[in-house]
């Protein structure tokens, strides 16, 4: 992908390196709390406990946070990045690419005489609280709509060559690029309908419509990809194809078949390899937002 000199984001947000639990005191809080809770003995009652509190104090920081609210790190407070910690080229690359996903957005919802509230994307290391609660870099890239922001920890990049086989830039634009199709969804309410009806259906059927969420956010990013090059001629021989390697890597047969060694078709997500690519493509090779109802595709 071309991307040196050219413009980048000021919505990427640097939070590597900050503790997303409270630091150094939240553990000697810990330490002394475990002190005194067994000065009695051990019980499974008391072991039950400890866990509950370790599991507070992960995903929401020490509890005296509460009382200072400049205490802590979260995805919602502060600004900038951290004291020693670079920007490198791949951070800087993940810039330009959410600037080519604002230049088309804004271009497109302005033809829809919308207007585009840009998100932000978070770049983290290890574990960070966003406004959909805690989450580590194991959960891999994902969207949270509370806080409109992609959230993504830079080493999914080795992950996409070296665990699922998908080696470039362009297969991590690609993953950036559907993180903002789940953003464009929730500006346009498929989110909305979508996790609304999930108490009237039973498991099987809005696994179906998730399915259908996640392939129209692989459409969107087809036609990232389209409008991009239009407008700023980003591509380079092989990176449709390396765009194409990480969608059929990441497919839920694939995935079930490399952890589990069986397929489970009711249990999908996301969609298969196959279904992926293909959505994927149409909306690389058409640029058309009217293309991509994946909820009204009689067959996906």
């Amino acid at each position: 992908m071309k991307w040196q000199g050219r413009r980048r984001s000021d919505n990427v947000k640097d939070y590597r390196g900050r503790s997303t639990g409270g630091g150094g005191g939240g553990s000697n809080m810990i330490f002394a709390l475990l002190t005194m809770f067994f000065r009695g003995g051990i019980t499974k009652t008391k072991i039950i406990l400890v866990l509950v509190v370790i599991g507070f104090f992960y995903f929401f920081g020490n509890p005296l946070n509460l009382l200072n609210p400049n205490a802590g790190i979260s995805a919602n407070q502060g600004q900038g990045q951290p004291a020693g910690v670079e920007k490198d080229e791949l951070y800087q690359f993940v810039e330009v690419v959410m600037a080519d996903t604002e230049d088309v957005w804004n271009k497109l919802f302005n033809e829809l005489g919308a207007n585009y509230a840009e998100p932000n994307l978070i770049v983290f290391n290890g574990a960070i609280r966003s406004g959909c609660g805690g989450a580590s870099s194991a959960s891999g890239p994902f969207y949270c709509p509370a806080d409109q922001s992609a959230y993504i920890d830079l080493s999914f990049y080795r992950d996409l060559s070296q665990r699922f086989g998908a080696p470039g830039d362009f297969a991590m634009a690609y993953v950036i690029a559907h993180e903002v199709g789940h953003h464009v969804q929730n500006l346009m309410g498929t989110s909305d309908q979508v996790h609304a009806a999930r108490s009237r259906l039973s498991e099987e059927e809005y696994n179906q419509l998730s399915v259908r969420l996640e392939l129209q956010a692989d459409f969107y990013a087809g036609v990232w990809a389209y409008h991009a090059q239009k407008m700023n001629d980003i591509l380079e021989p092989g990176d449709i194809e390396e765009a194409l390697r990480a969608a059929n890597a990441i497919g839920d047969d694939k995935l079930q078949k490399q952890t589990q060694g069986y397929v489970t078709p009711d249990s999908f997500t996301h969609g298969t390899s196959e279904q992926r690519v293909r959505w994927f493509r149409k909306g690389f090779e058409t640029g058309d937002l009217s293309q991509g109802d994946t909820f009204s595709a009689g067959s996906l």
